[in-house]
């Protein structure tokens, strides 16, 4: 028979059986199941190369470096059942942490070295905050796993900083986009899919032909991977007639191509905007605000509004609608109320 040899494949013999590990330098090693050669053994080393190549250079690792442990949090199950999103998004945000601390050890971090780090932030607080929680999983990760016997960020708190959420837009700012893009422009179609699903703009550059079906536009959030159809709105009924939908999706650069990233789309709208004269920092994202302040308007419940939004929580709709039409909510809650007088 003839042998099989495999890069990294360790043989051990213990209790007169063999066993066989995947052992990398500075990495923990990896039990592979079966023998060299078998369906179960190939597919988990595959895995196990395919896992470890997200890091260029891997095999110059140092064992027991943070880029070790980031290596190894990355194989794991807490983090491949993370959405495709926030594994892209962790995974940058700890390059970024690597590129400047890969090489210390990961068991002689300290609280204060990681408060440090930051602080060191201070300027960009939001992306601060991210990082803590992205190193907040991985200790815990390296807690759990033997790596540590404590989890050092666990007790440090967000940098405080006060938030400039994105503002919804007003019904003139809408009218005013509206009558300056004829319905059968690309900005038109692209305020109409924002304003009717109340979808996040990597959500509705994503949207085409497929997406159809008897009842609605079907969505897969890329933030959240949550599916829903959301049923076609007369007046966006109106702009989708003006428009010719059989390209890969509804909306194009002017290239006729699909928008690359929702970065991308996001520039070119605020453009459109600037051109419309909507100025200030209205974003798409206003758009997807606007829609759930419309709702809350009309009288829907906040279940109503989150089937529309596919937000997590009613909390996170109830915080979207806090901008609704406070003196049209007011008049509707006295009618209901009625007279006390008998």
């Amino acid at each position: 028979m003839a042998r099989i040899h495999l890069k990294y494949v360790q043989t051990v013999i213990k209790d007169r059986k063999v066993h066989y590990y995947f052992r990398r330098a500075g990495h923990p090693r990896v039990a592979l199941p079966g023998y060299p050669g078998s369906k179960d053994f190939m597919r988990a080393y595959e895995a196990a190369i395919s896992h470890q190549q997200i890091e260029v250079g891997a095999d110059t690792t140092k064992a027991g470096s943070m880029k070790a442990l980031a290596i190894q949090w990355r194989m794991s199950s807490q983090f491949k059942g993370l959405s495709a999103a926030s594994q892209k998004t962790y995974m940058r945000l700890m390059d970024l942490f690597l590129t400047e601390h890969g090489h210390k050890s990961a068991k002689n971090a300290e609280p204060r070295h990681i408060l440090k780090v930051l602080e060191s932030m201070s300027d960009t607080p939001a992306q601060a905050n991210a990082l803590r929680n992205v190193l907040r999983q991985m200790f815990q990760f390296a807690f759990e796993h033997g790596w540590r016997s404590d989890n050092p960020v666990r007790d440090i708190k967000k940098l405080k900083y006060k938030k400039k959420p994105f503002p919804t837009w007003s019904e003139e700012a809408i009218q005013q986009f509206e009558k300056h893009w004829p319905a059968a422009s690309r900005a038109r179609l692209a305020l109409a899919l924002l304003l009717y699903t109340g979808q996040r703009r990597s959500d509705a550059i994503r949207m085409g032909a497929e997406s159809m079906t008897e009842t609605g536009i079907k969505i897969s959030q890329v933030k959240t991977g949550k599916h829903l159809i959301i049923p076609i709105h007369p007046d966006l009924a109106d702009i989708l007639s003006q428009h010719n939908l059989a390209g890969e999706t509804f909306l194009l650069t002017q290239a006729g191509k699909r928008f690359a990233s929702g970065n991308a789309f996001y520039n070119w709208f605020k453009d459109c905007a600037r051109e419309a004269g909507v100025t200030g920092a209205l974003a798409p994202h206003g758009l997807r605000k606007a829609a759930a302040r419309r709702l809350a308007e009309a009288g829907c419940t906040p279940s109503e509004i989150q089937a529309i939004t596919g937000h997590s929580t009613l909390s996170e709709v109830e915080r979207y609608t806090r901008e609704a039409n406070q003196t049209k909510l007011a008049e509707a809650a006295w009618k209901k109320m009625g007279s006390l007088k008998k």
